[in-house]
């Protein structure tokens, strides 16, 4: 069975209030659709950093995005996370107050989780930079995980 790492994102939108401002309306929803159809087909996985991450801001909307990572397992983190997401801050140009992205993408690496799931665009799901990070991972020999939106696991039948 394929694997899915559930980045921080993820939880926020499921646990947000709905949006009229488009495009996050429609993330919302094709995250909860995803999260209502799609996830039982994967192994889900998630981590402390983003447990810690989706504790933070209100405490009502942090309840909400704890509820939906209760059921989760967390990945470990081996001594590698570190100067590996430090390798890949570097490589991505990832600014210090998003580091935390490099971390989030270093686990999926390591414990090759197939994909990485978020709504992250700028540091993650971000075809150019995904280009470098192919690069890097097929020089180093190391697991290249998809990174993509809910809206590219949703099977087509659901469409």
């Amino acid at each position: 069975m394929q694997s899915v790492y559930i980045e921080t994102t993820i939880p926020s939108y499921l646990g947000a209030h709905p949006s009229r401002q488009e495009p996050m309306a429609s993330h919302q929803k094709a995250t909860h659709l995803w999260w209502k159809t799609e996830r039982q087909r994967f192994l889900l996985y998630t981590s402390q950093l983003v447990r810690v991450e989706a504790a933070r801001g209100d405490a009502g909307a942090a309840a909400r995005r704890q509820m939906y990572l209760d059921s989760l397992p967390d990945l470990d983190i081996p001594p590698e996370t570190e100067p590996l997401a430090m390798s890949l801050v570097q490589l991505l140009r990832i600014p210090p107050k998003a580091e935390a992205d490099a971390t989030h993408l270093a686990l999926t690496i390591l414990h090759q989780i197939t994909y990485l799931l978020t709504w992250n665009c700028t540091h993650l799901a971000n075809p150019v930079l995904q280009k470098d990070l192919i690069d890097y991972c097929n020089y180093h020999r190391l697991h290249i995980p998809v990174i993509c939106t809910p809206e590219h696991l949703i099977s087509p039948s659901h469409d």
